[in-house]
């Protein structure tokens, strides 16, 4: 996990690598998260969802599924 605290603001970012669908190999961070645990969560959540695995949550895939229309 690419999970970090901010010790300037006290919040959680993530720093994760994901591989768009070009192909290409991409870095995206995600700031102001309050607890650790909601930062892992986004980070599992936002894995899955660009891995296109059906092992995510039905909310995840509804959401995915609206950004795309």
């Amino acid at each position: 996990m690419s999970v970090y605290k901010n010790e300037d603001s006290g919040t959680w970012y993530v720093m994760t690598w994901y591989t768009n669908w070009k192909g290409e190999h991409k870095q995206k961070c995600k700031r102001g998260f309050p607890t650790k645990r909601e930062a892992q969560e986004w980070e599992r959540t936002f894995q899955l969802q660009n891995a296109a695995d059906m092992d995510m949550s039905f909310e995840a895939f509804t959401e995915l599924y609206e950004k795309d229309i």
